[in-house]
């Protein structure tokens, strides 16, 4: 891959295809393709064709998607399996039909059986049912990685895939009801910090920049408590008593935080996605994490630390858990030499800072 190629990176505003942006650009490569889902629908096939056949692009990143936590894909499943399945079908024919050099396809790791084997290697895929939670997300990726190898198969496309594992960092999606569980987990923090304190500027100003569900920082104090309520951000003003505190703030999260989870900072996907445009052309999908897991109850004492959020985390386990554990085998990657470079904690408190400008 060269400085002057034309390189499309798809879904460039989301979390994501902006670090890979980002990247691109440091090692200087700035003559990019980018269009927002507004300029170019990717599920629509006529469109996605009539813009290969306009631009040309030497290289491809495959990073568009529709992307959500476990409340999300559970609930919109069709949606999340029909919009996924064409966003890729679409792109990786067009990049087959137009003579793309190289394309990178990004898969996630709920791709793998709920009770892999762990760590989940490349081989375990499809030797066992899937979370059915994400299922239709799952098959829709796993779609595409079929897509990658049978055209490489059939017609010598040098198309790659590559899945990462949960991913953070700048750019995420922090609706309390769409979103992953890191920015779902630092946004019930920051929400839960300001209500104990009786920050009600911070709260409208939060309010504001991410509207819930049409509550915005415009509306009275009661909307603003129910809409915190329902989210399980609740505060309650104990009898007058010098030796309590102001007052009694809980966070109530999904499930008994018991499952394991490996996270990356998004950067880092990025570098490794840049490493692998350069370094390899198979047809095995390789797997990206970081190497690393711990409990979704130890992830939620992190980022209340982090976020300084002095209020009780209260477990909902009459909520699903998901997956019970899912830790990648990165061992191809790192086989390759690439490596790790941010840490969990000093990268959550980096996106809280960005995020909510602490």
């Amino acid at each position: 891959m060269q400085q002057t190629n034309k390189i499309y990176i798809a879904g460039h505003n989301g979390m994501v295809g902006s670090a890979i942006v980002r990247k691109l650009k440091a090692e200087g490569y700035n003559n990019l393709i980018l269009r927002s889902s507004k300029e170019l629908d990717l599920r629509n096939q006529s469109a996605v064709n009539a813009f290969f056949e306009a631009e040309k692009p030497d290289y491809v990143f495959l990073a568009a998607a529709k992307v959500g936590g476990i409340v999300a894909n559970n609930t919109y499943r069709a949606d999340f399996l029909y919009d996924n399945l064409m966003i890729e079908a679409n792109i990786i024919h067009a990049a087959f039909v137009h003579k793309v050099t190289k394309l990178l396809f990004l898969g996630s790791s709920c791709i793998y059986p709920k009770f892999a084997p762990q760590p989940m290697k490349e081989e375990d895929l499809l030797t066992g049912i899937l979370e059915q939670t994400n299922e239709p997300y799952a098959i829709a990726k796993i779609a595409g990685i079929k897509l990658c190898e049978n055209y490489r198969r059939q017609y010598g496309c040098d198309f790659i895939s590559a899945m990462p594992t949960n991913l953070y960092g700048p750019g995420d999606n922090y609706d309390l009801e769409k979103s992953h569980v890191i920015p779902a987990l630092i946004r019930k923090m920051h929400l839960g910090k300001c209500l104990e304190q009786g920050d009600w500027k911070a709260l409208r100003a939060d309010f504001d920049r991410l509207p819930i569900e049409g509550v915005n920082g415009s509306n009275n104090d009661e909307d603003i408590i129910a809409k915190l309520n329902k989210y399980g951000i609740t505060t309650q003003q104990p009898t007058p008593n010098h030796q309590q505190p102001k007052t009694n703030t809980q966070v109530t999260l999904w499930g008994s935080g018991t499952p394991l989870r490996e996270f990356m900072h998004v950067d880092d996907l990025a570098s490794a996605c840049y490493f692998l445009m350069q370094n390899y052309s198979e047809e095995q999908f390789v797997n990206i994490g970081s190497g690393q897991e711990l409990s979704i109850k130890d992830l939620a004492i992190m980022i209340k630390e982090i976020v300084g959020f002095e209020g009780e985390l209260v477990f909902d386990k009459t909520k699903p858990d998901g997956t019970p554990r899912k830790l990648m085998d990165s061992g191809k990657l790192m086989g390759m030499g690439y490596k790790v470079e941010i840490e969990l904690k000093k990268g959550l408190a980096n996106v809280y800072r960005i995020v909510f400008f602490i």
